[in-house]
């Protein structure tokens, strides 16, 4: 793999674009609490930061249609007018062909509701060879005004992929896709994109989605991360620090960093969970439950997540 120079690419007192993945709370009976995800969704603008919904952190490959849709008209009535980005999911298996109506008819769903679509990847999208991905990928940017695209380790979902770089620049280089979440965990080939990035199309965003490294925005990615959901304010916070050159940006990234080491740690997408029980710590939605099909941490989790969340509270109270 090509080597990369991350000193050459920090950029120091840059403004931030943050995109944060909407957790979708649930009640202890499995049903959604729709009052607790529009207070997170509200808390997420008030921070300053994007929403994401019908992402990964709001179980986009687990709900149902009816689910997804009110999470868009909800979406919708919250933001007022405000950006938001929403998952395009598409769920097959292993060998199915590519879906490109399943495709559109997400993308026109999430457009009528005034929302900027992101490709998450499936079956039949990943398993095409690379020129016909690239083909597929630009078929559907047919019948989008903007996009995103998604780059998702298997760590994460057994649909993902990583693509080569090659392959990136193509998709990075089709005129209405403004950017990519680039959810590998590893730092060496996001600084590949950034550094491509910077070479071919400058404008072009590279959002982060290592939550085990989230000091990639020092290099020059921006950021699209369900970590952020824990705490929409500290990120945006310390986002300011970076932007306003404010040393206290490596004390809070620190702190926010072991809060994404410990929530992302194996397996990956119990981070979900993780996210709950943070969340009904601080006293911002009432049940740690999550949806019944998705992972779940040991409740001695609790005593380590409550140690953050006072920390995190302390050094918040203490820079105001």
């Amino acid at each position: 793999m090509k080597q990369a120079n991350p000193q050459t690419l920090l950029t120091p007192r840059r403004n931030i674009t943050g995109i944060s993945a909407v957790l979708l709370p649930y009640k202890n009976n499995h049903t959604v609490d729709w009052k607790s995800f529009e207070c997170l969704l509200q808390r997420t603008l008030k921070a300053g930061l994007i929403p994401a919904v019908n992402m990964d952190t709001g179980y986009g490959n687990l709900i149902d249609e009816t689910t997804r849709l009110e999470v868009l008209q909800r979406t919708r009535a919250i933001t007022s007018g405000e950006p938001f980005v929403a998952g395009v999911f598409v769920g097959d298996s292993e060998g199915a062909p590519f879906d490109a109506d399943r495709y559109r008819h997400g993308i026109a769903h999430i457009q009528e509701h005034s929302g900027m679509p992101i490709f998450f990847q499936s079956f039949g999208l990943i398993e095409l060879p690379d020129a016909e991905l690239v083909s597929a990928y630009q078929t559907l940017a047919e019948s989008c005004d903007q996009f995103l695209f998604f780059e998702l380790g298997k760590v994460f979902a057994p649909f993902g992929k990583i693509y080569s770089l090659e392959v990136y620049e193509q998709l990075m280089c089709i005129p209405n896709a403004v950017g990519a979440k680039h959810s590998s965990l590893q730092r060496l080939p996001e600084w590949q994109r950034l550094e491509l990035r910077n070479r071919v199309r400058p404008e072009f965003k590279v959002y982060t989605g290592n939550d085990l490294a989230i000091d990639m925005v020092m290099y020059g990615s921006d950021y699209l991360l369900g970590l952020s959901t824990f705490a929409p304010e500290a990120f945006a916070k310390r986002d300011s620090m970076w932007a306003a050159g404010d040393p206290r940006f490596y004390e809070l990234n620190d702190l926010l960093q072991y809060l994404g080491a410990f929530a992302f740690r194996n397996p990956a997408s119990a981070y979900k969970h993780s996210a709950a029980t943070f969340l009904k710590i601080r006293g911002l939605i009432d049940s740690s439950a999550t949806h019944p099909d998705s992972p779940q941490r040991p409740l001695s989790d609790t005593d380590v997540l409550q140690t953050i969340a006072d920390d995190l509270h302390t050094f918040l109270v203490e820079c105001n």
